[in-house]
Parts: C-alpha cells; sequence; structure tokens
C-alpha cells in the first residue's frame, strides 16, 4: 500500500539489501489489525534492488561457505543473546504487528531464543561419515570420508502468524552451515524481521550475506524463478506454496503449508484434561496457526462431560486488545479474513451446524467458537480455517475416529488422548501426518524437533537439524590407500 510520509508520524523502517538500509519508491504501510491504525512504515524492493540483493549474496558465499563451525556457531549465541535482550522490544512489536496477545508474543520470543541457541549447538556437529568400502574383490584399502557442505543462496519466505520464530526457523539453520540468504517477510508484519537484521549483523555475520525486505508482487515470480537460488524455504497457504513449486525451478523446495488438525479424544481420557488442552490448542492466536485444532473426535462416553468442560473453558477466555497482558484471544489479521470465517460459519449452519458458543464477528474479533452436528463436507470442516473455531464430533470405534481424522487433504500434525498404548502405537502408524502428538494437542510444538507435513501440508521438514540437512549437500572422496 502506497502512502505519503510526510502525512504520518508512524516509525519509518528502511529495509536490508545485501547489507545496507535502504529505502526505495514503494511504501508499505503496516496496520495494527486490533485498531486499523497504521502501526509503521517500510518498503517494498524494486526490481533493481532485488538484483543487487541477489548478486551479493551469490559473491558472498565464497566467504560465508569458509566460516569456521566456532565463528558460525558464535556469531548465532550472539545473536540469541541480543534477541533476548530485545525480548519486550521484540514481544512488542510481534503483537502490534500480527495482533498476538503479548504473553504469546513474549512466547515467540523465547522460542526464537530456543531456535537459534540449538543451531548454535547444531553448527558444531554436523553431521559427517567415514566408511569402509572394501566389500569386495578389488577394493582392498578402500575407504570413503562423506563431508556436507553449505548448498548455496537460500531464499526464505515467512508468514505473518509467527513473524519471528518462523523466520528464525530458516535463517539460523542457514547460518549454522554458512549459507547467505534472503528473507522474505509477510507485508503485514516486516518490522520484526527487520528488526532482527540488525542484531544478525551487529552479532558478527557478513552483511552482503543477509538481505531482508517486502517484495511488490509484481517481483515475486521473478525472485522465486531465479536458478541463483539453490534452496527455497516457504511457509504458508497451500495454493501459494505449490504454485511456487511449479515456479521454482531446479532448485530444492521445502513447503511448510496448511493443516486442518485434528484431536481424538479416546475412550477413559481425562475428559477435563483434553478439554483444557484443546481450549489453549483451538483459540491461542485466534486459531491462526497451521496446527490449530480444528477438528476434535470425542467417544461417545465423554461427548457431554468433555463438550461442557470445553465451553466452560472457552467462555471464561479473554478477547479483546493483544497488547492488554491479561487477553487469551486477540485480533484476525484482517477484517476480509474474519468475514470469510464469518460466511463459512453461516453455510455450516445452513448445512445443519449448531453453534454451541461464539460465532460473532467484528471488525478483525471473531468470538471463539465451538461447533457440532457439522456436515463433514462444510468449510469450516473441510477447509482449513486458520480462525478461532473448532467442530466436534462423537464417535464410538477408535478405528472410525482414525478413519475419520484421516479424511482430510492435509496432513500437518494430529493429537490423540488416550489411556491406551495400543491405540497410541496404531495412531503413530496409520494417522497421515508428519507428528503424532499422545495426550497433547496437535497445536503442541518443541523447536528442534522435526517438522512438517505430508498430502496438501507440505514438503519437507524443518526443525533445526532438519534444515541443515535440506540446505547442505552431503559430497564423497575415497581414499586409495594401495596407492604405489
Amino acid at each position: 500500500m502506497k502512502t505519503t510520509l510526510e502525512k504520518t508520524s508512524v516509525k519509518q523502517y528502511e529495509i536490508l539489501v545485501g547489507g545496507e538500509w535502504e529505502k526505495s519508491g514503494r511504501t508499505l504501510e503496516v496496520i495494527n489489525p486490533f485498531d486499523g491504525r497504521p502501526a509503521a512504515l517500510t518498503y517494498a524492493a524494486d526490481a533493481a534492488q532485488l538484483e543487487r540483493a541477489v548478486k551479493k549474496l551469490q559473491d558472498s558465499f565464497a566467504l560465508t561457505r569458509r566460516l569456521p563451525s566456532y565463528e558460525r556457531s558464535r556469531i548465532l549465541s550472539r545473536i540469541a543473546v541480543s534477541v533476548e535482550a530485545h525480548r519486550d522490544d521484540l514481544a512488542a512489536t510481534i503483537a502490534v504487528e500480527a495482533g498476538k496477545p503479548l504473553k504469546d508474543s513474549a512466547r515467540e520470543v523465547e522460542r526464537a531464543v530456543l531456535t537459534l541457541q540449538t543451531a548454535a549447538e547444531e553448527a558444531k556437529r554436523i553431521p559427517g561419515e567415514v566408511m569402509s568400502l572394501d566389500l569386495a574383490a578389488g577394493a582392498e584399502e578402500r575407504f570413503g570420508i562423506v563431508r556436507r557442505y553449505p548448498i548455496g543462496p537460500v531464499l526464505a519466505i515467512t508468514p505473518f502468524n509467527f513473524p519471528l520464530n518462523l523466520a528464525v526457523h530458516k535463517l539460523a539453520p542457514a547460518i549454522a552451515v554458512g549459507n547467505p540468504i534472503l528473507v522474505k517477510p509477510a507485508s503485514k508484519t516486516p518490522v520484526v524481521m527487520l528488526k532482527l537484521a540488525r542484531l544478525v549483523l551487529e552479532a558478527g555475520w557478513p552483511k552482503e550475506a543477509l538481505s531482508v525486505f517486502p517484495l511488490a508482487a509484481s517481483s515475486y515470480d521473478r525472485l522465486v524463478a531465479d536458478e541463483r537460488f539453490k534452496l527455497l524455504t516457504f511457509t504458508g497457504s497451500q495454493d501459494v506454496g505449490w504454485q511456487i513449486k511449479a515456479k521454482a525451478g531446479k532448485k530444492k523446495v521445502v513447503l511448510e503449508l496448511g493443516g486442518n488438525a485434528s484431536a481424538i479424544i479416546d475412550e477413559g481420557a481425562s475428559a477435563a484434561f483434553a478439554a483444557k488442552r484443546v481450549a489453549a490448542g483451538a483459540f491461542a492466536l485466534a486459531g491462526q496457526s497451521c496446527i490449530s485444532v480444528q477438528r476434535v473426535y470425542v467417544h461417545e462416553s465423554l461427548k457431554n462431560s468433555f463438550t461442557q468442560e470445553l465451553l466452560n473453558l472457552v467462555q471464561g477466555l479473554k478477547v479483546g486488545d493483544p497488547m492488554d497482558p491479561a487477553v487469551d484471544v486477540g485480533p484476525m489479521i484482517d477484517a476480509a479474513s474474519a468475514q470469510k470465517t464469518k460466511a463459512w460459519l453461516e453455510e455450516a449452519v445452513k448445512e445443519g451446524a449448531k453453534i454451541l458458543c461464539g460465532g460473532g464477528v467484528n471488525g478483525t474479533i471473531m468470538q471463539p467458537t465451538v461447533l457440532a452436528s457439522v456436515n463433514p463436507l462444510s468449510k469450516v470442516c473441510a477447509e482449513e480455517a486458520f480462525a478461532p473455531l473448532v467442530c466436534l464430533f462423537p464417535f464410538n470405534d477408535f478405528e472410525d475416529a482414525l478413519r475419520q481424522a484421516n479424511d482430510s487433504r492435509f496432513g500437518l500434525q494430529a493429537g490423540v488422548f488416550t489411556p491406551s498404548l495400543e491405540h497410541a502405537l496404531a495412531a503413530f502408524e496409520r494417522l497421515e501426518v508428519g507428528g503424532v502428538m499422545i495426550n497433547e494437542v496437535p497445536t503442541w510444538r518443541m523447536d528442534p524437533m522435526p517438522y512438517g507435513g505430508v498430502k496438501d501440508s507440505g514438503l519437507g521438514r524443518e526443525g533445526v537439524k532438519y534444515s541443515i540437512e535440506c540446505m547442505s549437500e552431503p559430497k564423497l572422496m575415497v581414499l586409495n590407500r594401495r596407492c604405489p
């Protein structure tokens, strides 16, 4: 969105182009999703800046690929210390531009620190291998050494819902392995990443090896198709993600896309405990997480008790200004998202759904909503809602619950509350997802663990160790000791 700088008093943020802080001819207004007011101004890079940034990344690879592991680790440790020192400012920035409640924004900063600390450790132990190759006659005295080398310039495209930590999940592994990186943050939430970029440069990462800027839509395809990038890592919607993959050419592609996460409440599980976790997993961040609980399958024996426990908890959630430390649920990212969800709710009700609580929409605020008697084909059930709503379904047979949970084009994570080891193992084996959480909601994530999905939910895995593998290539050297 173009804005006249002279008419606003909000703070302006330059973009980072090949290590240099610059403006461009296209300003970008960042809007506070709670009150609709301008929160900041920054810039979208133009074509010349994009070309300069990519060229500097390409040239800087000769330097970053030779940085020793101890230096890469030290840089990451220094970034972690700086993020911790600036935690209050970074959390407030997330709360203002993303509408995320302040306490959740603070947790995101804490997670970013952990991700950076993990990367600092992983930088010192990037795996290699020594292998015996004397496996057939004529191969005596041969052995091999496998070592991983950085792949080259990385393009990272990050989302609005975790504008700091999900960017760090791409930036930190790139630094850990020695790759230059261009980060394109979501245009709705670019400021926290621009602030992080300053901390990265202050920590000693070569300035030419980092660029951070939003980008005009007209340049998007050019960026994605550029073969000078050796890996593209994207977090966002499934539709955009698969389009990007189709345009990415020969480069490696990692996609962390949408979800429609399910939780199964099995016979014998604690209804109170499960309800408490589902209330957190469905309504935190106003449901704007790809692993937000959207579908819950409850055993008939627990249906009434679980439903009542859940309704009591949901009706006690405080909704409102994300800067209020007591608020549990803030706004959705924009009014269009809230209105889309409202239309889906109205459509679901026409198809037979019952709203047990919530359902109201006012601007960007949507009241936490619990639905029952939902047609499984309704959009609120079949598509990714990315909103504070959850659909309840009863079941009698655990196998049927697994079947219903799998009846989705998404497959990111799932949760199963059960006292049965047999059922836990069956869920682990048969649920078509990237991760199964036992006695926990699918929304749970610890940052070092492998994270990613199947089906329409993505391609590849994140988690620092696993991202390092994607951002590096193994190379083999064979030694023949029988050289005359």
